[in-house]
């Protein structure tokens, strides 16, 4: 199983980016693949869809919006090709608070998501997306590091954890960060 891609951005298409790594490209289904830059130097966390017909890659710029994709490839029909056009349609908090306060017609306006599919959705997730939410406001442990290496204290780091967007690439979240350290 592939975890994670490091490499540059040598390809942009309307559904998919192609991340060059060790001299192989690969073919990455990505929420907003126009976000990217080519030639930009990434880490993608990767989901590996296997089939008996396709093997797909599907990236993600943190672990929080794969582990979201991830619970909304539980909910009973819905692929992994609906729950991308999910992520890239909406904030993971927008996503889960819909499903919190089942909001059926912020759900709807998905591509491919109806009445019964929102239902569903919610059906299924409402209450397992409280506690992401919740560890939405501990700093995760990349993030972490990053911060202690530069002389943060912990007790620092945890007074700003809720206010971190962890959606963003690290080197966002760690610039971020530090804007809120400063204060």
């Amino acid at each position: 199983m592939i975890d994670y891609i490091e490499g540059k951005i040598s390809e942009l298409a309307p559904s998919y980016i192609v991340v060059s790594s060790s001299g192989i490209g690969y073919k990455v289904f990505t929420p907003n693949p126009f976000s990217f830059k080519e030639e930009e130097s990434v880490k993608i966390y990767i989901y590996n869809y296997i089939r008996e017909d396709e093997y797909s890659l599907y990236g993600f710029r943190s672990k929080e919006e794969r582990e979201l994709f991830l619970k909304l490839l539980n909910v009973k029909g819905l692929g992994p090709k609906v729950g991308i056009t999910i992520l890239a349609s909406s904030t993971l908090d927008g996503i889960m608070d819909a499903i919190d306060r089942e909001n059926i017609l912020y759900l709807k306006k998905f591509p491919k998501v109806g009445e019964k599919l929102a239902r569903q959705i919610i059906l299924d997730l409402k209450g397992k997306l409280v506690q992401n939410k919740e560890s939405s406001g501990v700093i995760n442990d990349e993030l972490n590091e990053a911060l202690l290496s530069l002389g943060y204290k912990g007790s620092d780091i945890k007074r700003i954890a809720k206010d971190i967007n962890y959606s963003l690439p690290i080197e966002e979240q760690i610039k971020e960060a530090l804007k809120l350290l400063i204060r």
